[in-house]
C-alpha cells in the first residue's frame, strides 16, 4: 500500500492527490463484505466498521500518520452511524469521491450526507434485501426442499450471489455518481444534503410511529367516572404516547453523561416497573 510520512508535501485540500484504483474498490467491498458490522455496538452501532472499510483509502487520500488522516478518522467515527448494510457502500462510493476531490474542507459535508442518508437507504435496503427476497425465495427454496427438489438451496445460493455482486457493483456506480456531485453539481450539494436530512427525519418519525408500540392502560377513576386515558391521548393525536417516548429518551440522551446504553437500560428498567403494576402495555 502506497503511503506517506507526515513530513511529505500535501496539497492545500490537505489530500497527496491519491486517485482511487480498482484495486481499491476491491479491497473497500472484501472488508464491506466480511466485516462492517463486526464493530457494530449500541453506542454508535457502524460507525467503526465504516471507518475500516476506508481505512487504507484515507491513509492513500491524506497520508499516512499525517493529521488529515487523523482528522478524518475522527469525523468518521464522532456521528452516530447505522444503515442497512446491503446499501451502505452507496454511502461510502460518494463519501471517498468527496473526500479525494477536495478533502478536509469536505468533511463537514460528508457527516451531514452520511447523516441524511443512512435513514433512507436503511428503510429501502432492509425492506427490499433484508425482507422482501429472502420471504419470495426463502419460501420458494423451502417449499422446493419440502418437496425433495435439490434445486431449492442451489436458487437460494444464486440469489446471495447476486445480491453480493450487487453490493460491490454500486460502490463503483457511487464513486462515479459523487465525482459529478463535485464536479459538476457542486452548487447543488447543500440542497441534495438538505433534501436527504429531511427525508431521513420523515423516516425516523415513519419508524416511531409503526415500531415504537405502547400503550396506557391504567385505569383511572375520577368520581366512580373511569377514564380512558390512551383514548383521550389518541383524540389529542395518534400516537401521542409512542412519540413522547421518543423525546424523552432523545432528551435523556442529551444529558451531561447520558449514553445509549444507559437510555437503554433505563427504558427497560421503568417499561417493567410500570408494565408490572398495569400502567402501560403493549401498542
Amino acid at each position: 500500500m502506497t503511503t506517506m510520512s507526515s513530513n511529505e508535501k500535501l496539497l492545500p485540500n490537505g489530500t497527496t492527490g491519491y486517485k482511487l484504483t480498482k484495486e481499491d474498490f476491491a479491497q473497500i467491498n472484501r472488508r464491506n463484505l466480511i466485516g462492517f458490522q463486526a464493530g457494530w455496538n449500541y453506542e454508535r452501532m457502524q460507525h467503526s466498521g465504516y471507518l475500516w472499510i476506508i481505512l487504507p483509502q484515507l491513509r492513500k487520500i491524506y497520508g499516512d500518520n499525517t493529521e488529515g488522516l487523523k482528522t478524518a478518522a475522527r469525523t468518521h467515527c464522532a456521528p452516530f452511524f447505522n444503515t442497512s448494510n446491503f446499501l451502505n457502500t452507496i454511502i461510502t462510493g460518494i463519501d471517498l469521491a468527496i473526500e479525494e476531490e477536495e478533502g478536509l474542507q469536505s468533511l463537514e459535508t460528508v457527516a451531514s450526507l452520511k447523516t441524511g442518508l443512512m435513514g433512507p437507504l436503511a428503510s429501502i435496503g432492509d425492506s427490499i434485501f433484508g425482507s422482501l427476497l429472502p420471504t419470495i425465495f426463502g419460501a420458494l427454496a423451502a417449499n422446493m426442499a419440502i418437496a425433495g427438489n435439490p434445486l431449492g438451496i442451489f436458487i437460494w445460493i444464486a440469489v446471495n450471489i447476486v445480491v453480493d455482486w450487487f453490493r460491490c457493483k454500486q460502490t463503483h456506480i457511487a464513486y462515479d455518481q459523487g465525482m459529478k456531485l463535485v464536479t459538476t453539481m457542486s452548487d447543488q450539494l447543500n440542497a441534495i444534503t438538505d433534501a436527504a436530512t429531511v427525508m431521513g427525519v420523515f423516516m425516523v418519525g415513519a419508524l416511531v410511529s409503526t415500531n415504537v408500540g405502547i400503550v396506557i392502560s391504567a385505569p383511572i377513576d375520577l368520581g366512580g367516572v373511569t377514564v380512558d386515558l390512551q383514548h383521550i391521548c389518541n383524540m389529542i393525536c395518534p400516537k401521542l404516547v409512542p412519540a413522547a417516548l421518543v423525546g424523552a429518551v432523545y432528551w435523556l440522551l442529551g444529558r451531561k453523561g447520558m449514553t445509549s446504553t444507559k437510555a437503554i437500560f433505563i427504558v427497560l428498567i421503568v417499561a417493567i416497573v410500570l408494565g408490572g403494576l398495569g400502567w402501560i402495555a403493549k401498542g
